[in-house]
């Protein structure tokens, strides 16, 4: 158990202000280790990193040997670079005769803000620090990995990040915070922050993480939406939706939940809506099975819940096997004795649940309030242009504006999103083109092929004029019977306000 000194406002105070005093910031270090050093870490080594540092006790270079190469540093480094008498016995660093190992990982870690509603004064950057549990298998340690380990900055928490809606928001929920990335990144647009987690050492991780970079979370033990009585305006996790056979020994708390197959993530999914206040959104990166025995998009589709809007993504798609090894390599059973053992117990329980792929993306909930919920399931494994949560807010958003009856419809006056293209293609040397395509530069970057009926409509809608006499004007100019001009170009015109290429006035 961690001595409650690491909490202590002072102890960090003075933590931080030897961080900055260091220049120990995320740019700053890159430059410092180079980027064959940051490829180095990529590959879990740390000797091209530990190359550029060489032989300098800076307390910039003492602070990277410590906290991101795992190096032992001598004492008189270490106190110039840390305020040492404070930190001995809390467990952050050990010290043993004339020199000093961190037993953490203090990690620069900052970001661009979203200036979706921007403030006068308001900082355009979170520039701060992650705590965590110090990377496993660096330099080819094969030391097993703690089963309460506290992992970092990781591709799934910055892909969490990326893809949440920005916006000021009341109160937010960071429900399995893990070390507490996300309530970082809620830290810049939400007033009130509660953050959750069943592993008590994330729950000390994020505490720590919270009080060096001051900010005010709400920490609470319990699993799912135990903790959690009331209702929230967002919610964002990235719950431990590995599909592993349960086990009773060598379940790693931060990725695996125990439960069968993706039990986990039908749990959050399904519980979000009841604690979500109206217009609430819950945003979930999760995993999901593919089964032989019923469509995949049936499956997760039956996971709306409570009249809210459920819209699923699907970004990657792995078979089992390419699976199995993604994780069995996670957690540093690359080339064990156990590997083919293991191998095998996965490969027997994917097949008693019939599992034959393993589906990964995004999952949105909205708290809509509307009478029949929007459910869209589908698979995008295409370039997006990142943080996507604008997007993902947009749409939200459209859906709304799509669900008008045809009056308000046509009525309503529109124009083109921002960033859309038209392009042509055909034939070369052909009279007239042969296929009209309207493209997104931004977000999902979606295309859809249009007819010239429809993109005579959407070209003309700049603002100025109600849809209804574009649609009037262009059935005029065709020679065209207008209520049937109507009839087939509005479905077609919802589906481009719904992906957000075509906005209300």
């Amino acid at each position: 158990m961690w001595s409650e000194v690491l909490c202590d406002s002072g102890t960090m105070k003075h933590l931080r202000d030897h961080l900055i005093a260091a220049d120990y910031r995320v740019d700053p270090v890159l430059d410092r280790i180079t980027e064959a050093g940051q490829a180095g870490l990529g590959r879990n080594s740390t000797i091209p990193a530990a190359t550029a540092l060489g032989d300098a006790d800076d307390p910039q270079a003492t602070l990277i040997k410590m906290f991101v190469l795992g190096r032992e540093v001598p004492r008189r480094d270490a106190a110039r670079a840390l305020p040492l008498a404070r930190l001995e016995g809390t467990g952050l660093v050990t010290v043993t005769g004339d020199s000093v190992r961190a037993e953490v990982d203090i990690r620069p870690y900052g970001f661009e803000i979203p200036d979706t509603e921007p403030v006068a004064g308001a900082p355009a950057t979170f520039d701060g620090w992650v705590v965590s549990d110090p990377t496993p298998g660096l330099d080819n340690d094969r030391r097993p990995t703690r089963p309460d380990y506290v992992l970092g900055v990781s591709p799934a928490s910055t892909t969490l990040a990326g893809m949440t809606i920005p916006g000021h928001v009341g109160a937010a929920l960071d429900l399995g915070t893990g070390c507490g990335v996300q309530s970082l990144h809620l830290s810049t647009h939400a007033d009130r922050i509660v953050a959750t987690d069943i592993n008590p050492r994330c729950l000390h991780f994020a505490r720590l993480t919270a009080a060096l970079n001051n900010i005010d979370v709400d920490l609470r033990d319990g699993s799912l939406y135990d903790p959690v009585p009331e209702s929230f305006d967002l919610i964002v996790t990235n719950p431990p939706y590995v599909m592993s056979p349960p086990r009773t020994d060598g379940c790693l708390v931060y990725r695996e939940a125990g439960l069968q197959s993706d039990d986990l993530v039908r749990q959050v999914v399904t519980g979000a809506p009841a604690h979500l206040n109206p217009g609430g959104v819950a945003q979930v990166l999760a995993n999901w099975a593919i089964t032989d025995d019923q469509p995949w998009t049936e499956r997760v589709a039956a996971w709306a819940n409570g009249g809210a809007d459920l819209w699923i993504i699907e970004r990657e798609r792995l078979d089992p096997f390419a699976y199995i090894e993604m994780w069995l390599t996670d957690a540093g059973l690359a080339g064990d004795a156990t590997w083919e053992a293991r191998y095998r117990e996965w490969l027997d329980y994917f097949d008693a649940l019939h599992i034959t792929g393993i589906g990964m993306g995004w999952i949105t909930v909205v708290n809509s309030g509307r009478e029949i919920p929007d459910v869209h399931v589908e698979s995008w494994p295409h370039e997006v242009v990142q943080p996507v949560g604008v997007a993902l807010g947009a749409r939200c958003r459209q859906v709304s504006a799509a669900s008008m009856d045809d009056g308000e419809l046509l009525g309503a006056r529109w124009r083109i999103a921002p960033g859309v293209v038209s392009e042509t293609m055909g034939s070369l040397g052909a009279p007239d083109p042969q296929y009209l395509v309207m493209r997104q530069g931004q977000g999902l970057k979606r295309a859809t092929q249009l007819t010239t009926e429809l993109t005579a409509v959407l070209g003309a809608c700049d603002g100025d004029l109600p849809l209804g006499v574009i649609i009037d004007a262009v059935a005029q100019l065709m020679e065209a019977d207008v209520a049937s001009l109507r009839a087939q170009l509005l479905p077609g015109v919802r589906a481009a306000i719904v992906d957000d290429f075509l906005r209300l006035v």
